[in-house]
């Protein structure tokens, strides 16, 4: 087995990280960013006051541009295109209906009017209930109502311990319903995926951390915001959501291929004996850790940190990801190599608490 330290790493002291918060303050306020400087101050965890995340996410995202002086016309950009979505996208097809009518109007005579309604023949067949035409506003709701009905279903679902996304409050119905928009958008911009069950747990944070931002200006544009950086995410994993690939290199079995042949490298002895020995394979536990960028393996908050690493690799998150999933085996392989069958699956599919920092750090070493 190759060597790499388990051992953790020396708590850093109070100084060390007034200092490590003082750079990061200092490289976001330059008028053009250094973003490998950047990345390197933002994997070891970006501070949580201050709205700094927010900023230094949307950065990392590639959301905001490195020079400050362009982010208040690149954002206004961005805010008026997703606002145009939502007016493309989400309209009901009775509104369309009756725009559509209302314009209509002012080329209809008194002839073709009776008792203040109009004539059925007015009604066009791309404007009927009925119509089954590629352009009916009407076929294309109720071609995504299914999506519609599971993207609210999960939603509902996320994070049912955080007053933030769950509960009776007005704030939370509002962000729930931010999800949801972000994700139907989402899903009629990319026919080929749609909406694959699991999205809203990888949105999730990244709509708490823009909409937790002091700035109110910023707060108030989380959704749109929260929409362009889940498709940059979501670029970089896109395959792994892709059914069709799913069996190809790229797929989601490619990148399951790719950790099994990692903790070979690291610790053979611990891969044969849950591969071969115990017959535990990376698609009974590492599928939702991969797929759900390992939204569902911590509490909410040592998520976020997790994100901090993933978002700062400047290769995109997969490889960083893939190391994370390796360090979270190496740290409780003598479980594993004392464990049968069960005992090893329940372990990996229930994850115990652990010290992030530690594990990270173990991660970074297996480079």
């Amino acid at each position: 087995m190759a060597s790499s330290p388990r051992s953790p790493p020396p708590a850093p002291t109070p100084e060390f990280e007034i200092s490590r918060q003082s750079r990061l303050f200092a490289a976001l306020s330059k008028k053009v960013i250094d973003l490998d400087e950047l990345r390197m101050l933002a994997a070891q965890g970006v501070p949580d006051a201050a709205g700094v995340r927010a900023t230094v996410w949307k950065l990392l995202l590639g959301y905001l541009p490195n020079d400050r002086s362009l982010w208040e016309q690149e954002l206004a950009k961005k805010r008026a295109q997703y606002a145009a979505f939502k007016d493309e996208f989400l309209r009901n097809p009775v509104e369309i209906a009756r725009q559509v009518q209302t314009e209509g109007h002012h080329n209809v005579s008194a002839e073709d009017v009776d008792n203040g309604f109009l004539h059925r023949s007015e009604v066009t067949r791309e404007e009927h209930p009925l119509s089954l035409g590629k352009t009916s506003a009407w076929n294309q709701f109720f071609e995504y109502s299914e999506i519609m009905e599971q993207i609210d279903r999960d939603v509902k679902r996320t994070h049912p311990d955080m007053h933030f996304f769950c509960g009776d409050s007005s704030f939370a119905k509002s962000n729930q319903e931010s999800l949801k928009n972000v994700l139907l958008i989402f899903a009629k911009l990319n026919a080929g995926i749609r909406y694959v069950q699991g999205m809203n747990e990888i949105l999730a944070p990244l709509f708490f951390v823009f909409r937790s931002d002091p700035d109110d200006k910023n707060a108030k544009f989380a959704e749109a915001d929260s929409f362009f950086c889940f498709v940059e995410l979501l670029s970089g994993f896109r395959d792994n959501f892709c059914q069709k690939l799913d069996n190809s290199a790229v797929g989601i079995r490619g990148t399951l291929a790719k950790l099994s042949q990692l903790v070979a490298k690291y610790d053979r002895e611990l891969q044969q004996h849950l591969e071969i020995t115990t017959e535990v394979n990376p698609q009974f536990y590492a599928f939702r850790w991969i797929t759900l960028l390992l939204t569902q393996e911590f509490n909410f908050a040592d998520t976020i940190h997790i994100w901090d690493t993933l978002l700062s690799d400047p290769d995109g998150p997969q490889e960083t990801l893939l190391r994370i999933c390796c360090a979270m085996l190496i740290l409780v392989r003598k479980r594993l190599l004392a464990g049968d069958f069960t005992s090893n699956l329940k372990l990996l599919q229930n994850y115990p608490p652990t010290n992030i920092s530690h594990l990270l750090y173990v991660a970074n070493k297996l480079q």
